[in-house]
């Protein structure tokens, strides 16, 4: 079983529901859902399209998936994410748009978020110490023969190749895309998506995911607001 460390919307923001449908999948309940008809695809495409990220649930990662070291447990995991979560100051991205992502599709910032990739960073150093060490398996997986020098200390340093200076935020939409099959999934996923784009998206919250049992799909096992409650309680309240 292993844990990640995301973003994702809260369960009722209209992102998370087209995402939901675009993926077939609810990665709050990890229910699965009734895909919409979509022109120009059939359900069988889409489905295809879609088995890679459907697995890991509309998310944004911000700490890749990782075991419990074994002198931890999840209880103190949450105990300190809740406690990190405390001291973030919420922030928002000011659009997300349908981009390519080495050969998929995924949701990225329109432009360069610095808070974003600063609260990645600040996570993978601070909860570095609950992840276990690397099998020889974990870093075969990774395919260390194509990582650049600096992508393949980070593996063996913190985990994943992609953190610190190597991070990009991206919130997958779809496995690899064959070539002759761009342009009209693109044309797809901007018409499925842009309508609930319009909006700077708010990052208030840091989200635990849990896989299920070993190789199974990911859900999220618990939100934590950012920010003191104090703070929460007082941008929540209503003028007298």
């Amino acid at each position: 079983m292993r844990y990640a460390i995301c973003f994702t919307p809260a369960a009722n923001d209209p992102l998370s529901h087209a995402a939901a449908n675009w993926l077939g999948r609810n990665v709050f309940s990890g229910q699965m859902v009734e895909p919409t008809a979509i022109r120009g695809m059939s359900i069988h495409e889409v489905a295809f399209h879609t088995a890679v990220p459907r697995r890991y649930g509309f998310h944004g990662a911000l700490k890749a998936p990782f075991r419990l070291a074994s002198d931890v447990s999840e209880a103190q995991l949450l105990r300190d994410l809740m406690r990190f979560c405390g001291t973030l100051t919420p922030f928002s991205i000011a659009r997300l748009e349908v981009a390519r992502t080495g050969g998929s599709y995924s949701l990225v910032p329109s432009r360069p978020c610095e808070h974003v990739h600063y609260l990645a960073s600040a996570i993978v150093q601070q909860f570095d110490g609950y992840r276990a060490p690397l099998s020889d398996a974990d870093i075969e997986r990774s395919d260390p023969d194509g990582l650049s020098a600096a992508q393949f200390a980070n593996l063996h340093r913190w985990g994943s190749p992609y953190v610190m200076d190597e991070f990009r935020f991206h919130m997958p939409l779809t496995g690899p895309v064959s070539l002759p099959d761009m342009a009209r999934i693109e044309q797809t996923l901007r018409s499925v998506f842009e309508p609930v784009l319009g909006n700077p998206v708010k990052i208030a919250n840091v989200a635990l995911m849990i896989e299920e049992g070993n190789g199974g799909p990911f859900r999220v096992h618990s939100l934590h607001p950012m920010g003191k409650v104090s703070a929460r309680r007082e941008r929540v309240a209503v003028p007298a």
